[in-house]
């Protein structure tokens, strides 16, 4: 009974944390009418609900909620132990998984582990790009990446990037027509692409600062997505003003094909971070990758 219900007993707990089949099924590499059967499977032997359905979203019952409350802890201590035997291996091994945004993994991640993976042939590395504050710890992550204002509390947080500032820009021919905003208020009477954020399906508010005067602009304009380089494209195809991070547009400015409007009001932000529970145990695997991926002056 035990050993058939501990691989039921994953599978429960990817589709509790996932609040889906889909994305559960694709995270167990298995179908979702075989994610469902076997879901079904451990409600029949239990004689109980674990999930509530519907045809929009999935989400554990009182009992589920308890199932996952108390064994879930279990099976991460577990993946810990096992993570953590690679320590007597003569080479760091181990598998570690990052959810980072896109523009983190371009231009921090990625340029630093074109570095470190060559060193380590054992160590695999998989980032998944997403803009949500997801629960790293439920989700099966071992670290996050986001700006330093952005991680929670109780994280053991470690610079990666250098402070980051943000830049409106549009295109020349967006111009041709219109002036250009000398305060965020003229933003009122400007296209402005949005950006939509996952974590609440609320639209970011622009964040402005100079001489110690903040003001967080809510914009509007026709287009509206959930990443930074759609929003660079929307400002490059001429829909309106793009507000997005300075280095993702640098070239683009550098070479005349956007237009860097509201300088003197781009605050700085705290740059990226890597953070990570403070209750985890540190693989080597992992602590080689902390280090390689601290942020150097």
């Amino acid at each position: 009974m035990l050993r058939q219900n501990a691989n039921d007993l994953l599978a429960f707990l990817a589709v509790a944390r996932e609040r889906s089949f889909t994305k559960a099924a694709a995270k167990l590499g298995v179908s979702q009418s075989a994610l469902s059967h076997t879901i079904r499977g451990l409600e029949a032997r239990l004689g109980l609900r674990l999930l509530t359905r519907t045809t929009r979203s999935v989400s554990p019952t009182e009992a589920g909620e308890r199932l996952m409350n108390k064994v879930g802890p279990h099976f991460e201590e577990i993946e810990i132990e096992l993570a953590g035997l690679s320590d007597l291996r003569d080479t760091p091994a181990g598998s570690i998984r990052i959810s980072a945004t896109d523009y983190s993994l371009d231009f921090i991640i990625r340029p630093r582990l074109n570095q470190f993976l060559p060193q380590y042939p054992d160590i695999s590395v998989e980032v998944c790009c997403d803009y949500s504050f997801v629960d790293i710890a439920a989700h099966g992550f071992d670290a996050g990446v986001r700006l330093g204002e952005d991680v929670a509390d109780g994280m053991i947080a470690t610079r990666i990037g250098p402070d980051m500032r943000m830049a409106v820009v549009g295109s020349p021919a967006y111009f041709a027509s219109r002036p250009r905003p000398e305060t965020p208020r003229d933003l009122t009477d400007h296209r402005c692409n949005n950006l939509r954020l996952p974590t609440n399906g609320g639209l970011y508010a622009w964040e402005f600062s100079r001489n110690g005067e903040s003001i967080k602009a809510r914009v509007n304009g026709q287009v509206t997505y959930n990443g930074v380089y759609p929003l660079r494209q929307a400002a490059l195809d001429g829909y309106g003003l793009s507000y997005i991070p300075h280095d993702v547009v640098e070239p683009f400015i550098a070479a005349g094909q956007l237009i860097h409007v509201l300088e003197d009001w781009s605050p700085l932000f705290a740059g990226f971070h890597l953070y990570y529970p403070s209750r985890r145990q540190a693989s080597p695997a992992f602590a080689l990758l902390v280090d390689a991926l601290r942020f150097r002056i």
